[in-house]
């Protein structure tokens, strides 16, 4: 079922990474710009996500012998600190992730730019090198988002969902490899409760959410694709659904023949089986519109 598999090391199946959206409270304070200070209950909820689920999770992941990528907005690491250090310092990834959560489908080129220097600009006083990874919050990616990354130097996105297995987007100075993902791989529809956000789903368990979970993985193991999550440590980091996310990783390692990795390294082996021709991406030229697309009636 898919056509062209990318030959994942050591002859592994499937490419899995396990990828979590450290927004904190960022969003918060960007709904509710003159109120989000007061919403204490929402704040708690919040920041659970660096202060109790980020330890357990780079726990988890020691105990696992995994890798895993931290998508990180700025406002975020310049707030919780200790949080990003503590991603860096066990070896996992910090990726781009905006400034504050904005969104920047709704900003002027200008404006996508400078958060986007912004944010590369705290991640790399943080890990000493640029980011090479990015995610749009909101998913909110912009008909310039690829020329900004492709001029910025990134390698990589992750906010797309046009495949399951990675594919080029390509921009006029350059290209960058998308690693696609899609809503069955978020936990927001499964665990989401949050009336501050007007984003109220009937929480799941983490047993059932686990089982979509996992029939996107046995799908992907089964046809050698790549599986990436979009996670978020206040959601899949509390206590009982971060004991199924352990569940899951050892069911991933009983089924065999899986690559776990941070995105990067799933970009740079893409990126290498690119350059000594041992695979070819689909290549998308972006954007794919130049302009609104408004149907005219013609008159006879």
């Amino acid at each position: 079922m898919i056509a062209n598999p990318v030959p994942w090391p050591n002859g592994a199946r499937v490419a899995v990474s396990f990828t979590w959206d450290e927004d904190a409270d960022s969003i918060l304070h960007l709904m509710h710009p003159e109120t989000g200070h007061r919403k204490v209950d929402t704040q708690t909820f919040l920041r659970y996500g660096p202060d109790v689920a980020v330890p357990r999770l780079v726990e988890m992941a020691r105990r696992q012998e995994i890798k895993m990528t931290f998508f990180m907005p700025g406002w975020s690491i310049e707030t919780y600190p200790h949080a990003a250090e503590l991603v860096v310092a066990n070896g996992h990834e910090l990726a781009h992730h905006g400034y504050i959560h904005e969104m920047p489908n709704e900003q002027s080129p200008e404006e996508e730019e400078h958060w986007l220097v912004r944010g590369m600009e705290i991640i790399e006083g943080v890990t000493g090198q640029v980011p090479r990874g990015y995610r749009a919050p909101w998913f909110k990616y912009s008909n310039v988002t690829t020329d900004l990354l492709v001029k910025h130097g990134f390698l990589y996105d992750a906010s797309l969902m046009g495949d399951d297995i990675p594919y080029v987007m390509r921009a006029q100075g350059g290209e960058v490899i998308e690693l696609p993902s899609h809503w069955g791989m978020d936990d927001y529809p499964h665990y989401a409760h949050v009336p501050d956000y007007e984003y109220m789903m009937p929480p799941k368990s983490g047993e059932d959410a686990m089982r979509v979970f996992r029939e996107e993985f046995d799908a992907m193991w089964e046809h050698r694709g790549l599986w990436v999550t979009i996670w978020h440590p206040f959601n899949s980091g509390r206590l009982a659904r971060a004991m199924e996310v352990e569940k899951l990783i050892e069911y991933m390692k009983d089924r065999g023949d899986v690559w776990f990795a941070t995105t990067l390294e799933i970009a740079e082996h893409v990126r290498k089986c690119i350059d000594d021709g041992s695979w070819t991406p689909r290549v998308d030229d972006m954007p794919y519109y130049a302009g609104p697309v408004q149907p005219r009636m013609e008159v006879s």
